[in-house]
């Protein structure tokens, strides 16, 4: 059974760091792009950073740039993304999925992780 399993969420303070994990069972992630999403309470999901397959293109959207940083561990059939200086408005449910494209988009991937839920919060 292929499927993609979000960790690391959990309540952090503004300007603390959180980790986020996404790892792979029933396939192995290195043929595919990785993308992380997230999604805030009424508001559409949006994509926050992808990572080409093998990992040497990387890209993470503006309104982020700076605070957040994908990686992979293909040995560890794993990616990341690494959360910095967080503000209460990355407050969400990320996601992450793959699939055969390096894109933001959400039409891009195949595969979904049930997501993990993020408050940035005092």
């Amino acid at each position: 059974q292929l499927q993609l399993v979000e960790s690391g969420g959990g309540l952090v303070h503004p300007g603390g760091s959180l980790r986020l994990s996404c790892a792979a069972s029933g396939f192995t992630l290195d043929w595919y792009a990785i993308g992380w999403f997230r999604q805030a309470p009424g508001k559409g999901r949006e994509g926050v950073a992808c990572i080409s397959s093998g990992g040497k293109n990387t890209h993470v959207v503006d309104a982020v740039k700076g605070r957040f940083t994908i990686s992979r561990d293909d040995a560890q059939n794993t990616a990341y993304l690494q959360i910095d200086n967080a503000k209460p408005e990355d407050t969400a449910v990320y996601y992450c999925a793959a699939g055969e494209h390096f894109s933001t988009m959400t039409q891009a991937y195949d595969y979904w992780g049930q997501g993990t839920q993020v408050t940035v919060s005092s």
